[in-house]
């Protein structure tokens, strides 16, 4: 919940502070909260972290005749920060030509002569009425993370982009504007990017494990040991974490992103049963995560798998931060990763106006520009639609000859409906160009040997699908691409493969190393679909069951 605004009290008397605190707190205190200065200075400094936190201040009561500044030479500074608190002048007779100037220097609201006695008739209705006016124009704070940061600067990018897909709140401020460049005066170690809490508190340039733990998500496991562990919290995961949480397992999932996978980044998902207006990938990515979590679904994010120990009828996952968790069964739920595009100048500008994956926190900050998203399938198709409300033009480039060969009907359609997308079929990026941030891209069209150059605000990247799966021991048999082998695909002349160890053949979804399996985009063979990973991971229950019955 958010602070009550604030009415600030200046006075250098302590009896008539004291007075003044005493009065209004006793009338307003239930709806404002009341703080108090005795110098200039002092009440400065608690100003600039009123701002710092983003609270608001409704009103200043303020002592004209002060031996530091005068109330009008305070006041002058005040409203700097906070423009539309109500300020009110306590003054002295003799300070009456004092208060009718400042009325216009810095639009006084009313002065009051000392002493106010009795409150009821000459402070408390004045203090009332402009307080009134104050809440009439009141709009509540922001209550959540501040991000500030250069809108060009990768690590920006990541720290919002993090935030987005793991479902925190966060208002987002460039430097380069007049609001950004206010609040970055206000911070005493001005290095970017830079993330304030409601508290005030910042974090400079902080990692996503670090961020991670100061925004409430867990990245640490609870217990040594789990019946089931799941690596990757994409729709395959996390169904497979509802599924076997609910059937009585002690489930922990591992995402070293955020919940969700590629999956969760989608602008809309049209196709998927039971909602027939479509939904968000990050909506589902929600609703999963809240599901497993009703189960007991322990989810720890960010956290990275880098290798698994096998020791008898257990399995050891070994992760990045050092720390060990010992399993009956694993899930690899990995998913795939988008491939980088080979081309001039594109490493460079990865996270400075190239980037991989929908990137939906970039959107309001290529309105009414072009924008070029790459790739064929229905990720890239949804970018385009989800793009398309923002850019003046999206470019949609193509490789192939025909959409219809890797997207889906129902979003050819839409595209095809949609003015503002222009298709480019048969044709490559070639060179990215811009000094420290993305301006313009060069297009080769391979049917006509023609090279254009334009002007460019975003490059969303969607090609390729790279399993991530090279952590994973060599006793996990992978394909010439990196994917899981899984089941049947195990099986020569009806033989396991070698070192099975078990007198029976490998279960649908599970690898060549016994308690080990696989969901979703990373086994071979798989559908790419989001449906289709939902049912592999829920179909992998069912075997880890059986597995660890004949445990």
């Amino acid at each position: 919940m958010a602070n009550k605004p604030v009415i600030f009290l200046l006075d250098d008397d302590p009896e008539v502070l004291n007075a003044i605190q005493r009065d209004v707190r006793r009338e307003f205190g239930k709806d404002y909260r009341i703080m108090r200065a005795s110098t200039g200075t002092e009440a400065l400094d608690a100003l600039h972290q009123l701002k710092l936190r983003d609270d608001a201040v409704a009103m200043f009561l303020v002592d004209q005749r002060m031996p530091e500044m005068t109330g009008v030479e305070f006041l002058t500074e005040a409203i700097k920060l906070f423009p539309d608190a109500r300020r009110v002048l306590l003054t002295a007779y003799a300070d009456t030509n004092a208060a009718i100037q400042a009325i216009n220097v810095i639009n006084l609201d009313y002065y009051l002569m000392k002493p106010w006695d009795p409150p009821e008739e000459n402070l408390f209705p004045v203090v009332r009425d402009l307080l009134d006016g104050w809440q009439r124009n009141f709009r509540p704070a922001f209550e959540g993370v501040r991000v500030l940061g250069n809108r060009w600067s990768a690590q920006t990018h990541n720290i919002k982009d993090f935030l987005a897909r793991n479902r925190v709140p966060y208002r987002w401020f460039d430097v380069e504007t007049q609001a950004g460049a206010d609040l970055l005066k206000l911070v005493s170690e001005p290095k970017l990017p830079l993330v304030l809490f409601p508290d005030g508190a910042p974090l400079v340039q902080p990692d996503t494990v670090t961020l991670a733990q100061r925004v409430g998500l867990k990245t640490q496991a609870t217990a040594p040991s789990y019946d089931l562990v799941i690596i990757g919290g994409g729709p395959g995961g996390l169904a497979a974490a509802v599924y076997g949480a609910s059937e009585g397992l002690k489930t922990i999932l591992i995402e070293r992103e955020a919940t969700g996978g590629q999956a969760g980044q989608s602008s809309r998902i049209e196709n998927y049963l039971g909602f027939p207006v479509g939904l968000s990938g990050s909506d589902l990515a929600h609703r999963a995560v809240a599901q497993a979590t009703r189960f007991g679904v322990e989810i720890l994010t960010p956290a990275e798998a880098c290798g698994v120990r096998i020791e008898d009828r257990y399995r050891i996952l070994q992760l990045t931060n050092g720390t060990e968790i010992v399993t009956k069964a694993l899930l690899v739920a990995t998913g795939v990763s988008y491939r980088r595009l080979q081309v001039a100048g594109c490493d460079e500008m990865t996270g400075a106006g190239v980037y991989y994956g929908a990137a939906m926190t970039e959107a309001p900050s290529v309105a009414g520009q072009n924008v070029f998203i790459v790739g064929a399938g229905n990720s890239a198709g949804q970018a385009a639609m989800f793009f398309s409300r923002h850019a003046s033009t999206v470019h949609l480039v193509v490789r192939s000859d025909d959409l219809a060969k890797s997207m889906s009907a129902y979003l050819i359609d839409q595209i095809g409906e949609t003015p503002n997308i222009k298709v480019l079929l048969n044709t490559e990026v070639f060179a990215v160009h811009g000094d420290d941030h993305l301006e313009g891209v060069t297009l080769v069209d391979r049917a006509h040997d023609e090279m254009t150059k334009y002007p460019a605000a975003g490059l969303f990247v969607f090609i390729g699908a790279m399993p991530y799966t090279d952590w994973l021991p060599s006793e996990v048999l992978r394909d010439d691409k990196g994917f899981i082998l899984t089941g049947n695909d195990l099986v020569r002349n009806g033989m396991p493969p070698k070192g099975w160890g078990l007198d029976r053949l490998p279960f649908l979804l599970e690898t060549s190393v016994p308690g080990i399996f696989a969901a979703g985009d990373v086994r071979h063979g798989s559908v790419k679909r989001v449906a289709s990973a939902v049912g592999e991971g829920s179909i992998s229950v069912q075997f880890i069951h059986q597995y660890l019955g004949d445990l």
